[in-house]
């Protein structure tokens, strides 16, 4: 039996169209004409990864405003020069909405562009961009299947990744056996890992046959493999896991895995709206 995954009361639901992006004179993720703002916000918002991603480049000096080497915490506008290495950025203007694509993935897939094994990429999968990237938010480990957004506004990813924003991932989970209501109370309430306690905001049981059961977590931070190891931490195995809705975008019933979707312009206003 499979976990009925929660529905949030006011989830994204992708049209089946891949509307063109069009001008939101109304968008707050932009900056505004005339104005200075963080440098390490605008590099992300161009595309070219994720703020942090951005200060580290910034730390490095690879980046330069007017000529000059730029420093962390300097701020930039649309009348200065920007450069990374050789190359010039374009920041975006007002008028203009991000990329958010959805995409299916199944397992046996890494969330990264590199790396030493050779194993099949995400990216691989993802369309071509010509002058900025795609930036993942969140991750799924090699095992694990589920939905994955993308986007090319680091500012967007940024607010659904940051702890602080606590927004909830959503995951149907199979294991060996059953939980008791000792091991459930200890998941809900907290359990210690390595890396300090978690705990799930929500879990039910949601059936099962033979030796596999199936239940559905709810949490609000994404450490590296943290609902595997709090299974394990309970003494239990978890032997398939799937995310199946990230904030308020559930995985849509009919992206097959291994396939992907854009949003739609009136998709990623909504989005902008709920995540402001």
């Amino acid at each position: 039996m499979r976990a009925r995954p929660h529905r949030p009361r006011t989830p994204i639901r992708p049209g089946k169209k891949k509307a063109p992006v069009r001008a939101d004179p109304t968008s707050t993720s932009t900056p505004t004409p005339g104005a200075t703002h963080k440098l390490h916000k605008l590099l992300a918002q161009a595309g070219l990864g994720s703020r942090r991603e951005m200060e580290e480049l910034i730390a490095t000096g690879q980046v330069t405003i007017n000529g000059k080497v730029a420093e962390t915490g300097d701020r930039a506008g649309p009348d200065d020069v920007v450069r990374v290495g050789k190359r010039t950025i374009h920041f975006k203007s007002g008028d203009r909405l991000p990329r958010v694509v959805l995409y299916h993935k199944p397992e046996g897939e890494i969330v990264s562009h590199d790396d030493p094994e050779g194993r099949p990429s995400v990216f691989d999968k993802l369309p071509q961009l010509r002058s900025s990237k795609w930036i993942s938010i969140g991750r799924l480990d090699y095992n694990t299947s589920g939905l994955l957004i993308f986007t090319t506004d680091g500012e967007l990813a940024n607010r659904l990744m940051h702890p602080r924003f606590e927004v909830e991932r959503e995951y149907a989970v199979r294991i060996m056996g059953r939980l008791t209501p000792e091991v459930t109370a200890r998941l809900i309430t907290g359990i210690e890992l390595e890396d300090g306690p978690a705990k799930f905001d929500h879990l039910s049981d949601q059936g099962g046959e033979g030796s596999n059961h199936w239940y559905r977590v709810v949490l609000k931070e994404g450490r590296n493999r943290e609902v595997r190891r709090m299974f394990e931490a309970a003494g239990m195995t978890v032997s398939r896991l799937m995310r199946v809705r990230f904030g308020p975008i559930n995985l849509p019933p009919r992206l097959k895995r291994g396939s992907w979707m854009e949003l739609d312009e009136t998709e990623i206003k909504r989005l902008l709206a709920l995540v402001a």
